[in-house]
């Protein structure tokens, strides 16, 4: 039988990268029509399950096979979710942010929560956005970008353990850690890849902040693996040192055949490891 040091290595050794983000919305064509005209994203596939009453939409600036992607889901009926005190922003990355902000401003649905402007004690430029259902957008001002949709931004309790958890169960690097004392925070950028080539996990630390509210509208990450099986062996490993639980032991969807598992981080952030080969057939179906 393999040690624990065995099977975390595991991790280190898989070819990962961000997929998408899923998240609820109250009005589907509305959100899609407010993405692709003031985000400039595209959309990528589209689906309807009336049999399980939902739609989703997959959004992004570039082919799912390369590029981080937005799952937007729509609930029959439901028009309005929570979204808790946990969840804090995407962020997109963009050449002109006068324009951008402009464009959210004229759109009517859109609000500008901050004007663009360079951070605290920093020189890059930022504003954020809020999109129809409350969901806020970092809007950064960046050169030339293979990936604008660039952030994922979540709040934990315990920010040391959180970077570990990811390092391995997830496999991420640590990118940055920034602590800003006269606002009372800190951050750690996680990932595979430098954050300005590619979508990151941003975690931010409140100080004293130790627990936030879920709500029902953010739902996940996705990420893929290729192997879900021992991906899963590693994750079990560290949720019994660290916290969370897997949720999803790892196999195929019923009817899908993708493989999938899926965990909650210490904070109750859900995750799902995705098959990569399965993952790419599933676009070829789509």
């Amino acid at each position: 039988m393999a040690s624990s040091e065995n099977v975390l290595e595991w991790a280190q050794k898989d070819k990962r990268r961000m997929l998408h983000a899923v998240y609820r919305v109250g009005d589907l064509d509305r959100t899609i029509k407010f993405y692709t005209e003031c985000f400039g994203m595209k959309l990528l596939r589209k689906r309807d399950i009336p049999e399980e009453k939902y739609s989703n939409a997959f959004l992004g600036f570039g082919p799912e096979d390369t590029n981080f992607a937005v799952e937007l889901t729509y609930n029959y009926g439901v028009d309005k979710y929570d979204i808790g005190t946990g969840f804090g922003h995407f962020a997109i990355a963009t050449e002109d942010i006068t324009k951008l902000v402009e464009t959210v401003k004229a759109s009517g649905v859109g609000k500008v929560t901050r004007e663009p402007g360079p951070v605290k004690g920093g020189t890059t430029v930022i504003a954020f956005v809020q999109d129809p259902d409350g969901y806020m957008f970092e809007i950064i001002q960046r050169g030339p970008t293979p990936e604008p949709l660039c952030q994922v931004m979540l709040r934990v309790g315990d920010l040391d353990r959180s970077i570990q958890f990811y390092q391995k169960a997830c496999g991420m690097k640590l990118l940055r850690k920034k602590d800003v004392p006269d606002y009372k925070y800190t951050i750690a950028m996680m990932g595979y890849a430098d954050e300005q080539e590619t979508t990151v996990l941003e975690l931010t630390y409140n100080y004293g902040v130790t627990e936030y509210t879920k709500g029902n509208a953010y739902a996940q990450v996705a990420i893929s693996t290729e192997d879900v099986y021992k991906s899963a062996e590693v994750v079990d490993i560290t949720t019994k040192e660290l916290g969370g639980k897997i949720t999803r032991q790892p196999g195929p969807i019923p009817g899908l055949n993708t493989k999938i598992t899926a965990f909650l981080d210490p904070d109750g952030w859900k995750t799902v490891l995705v098959d990569h080969i399965d993952f790419l057939k599933e676009l070829e179906k789509a």
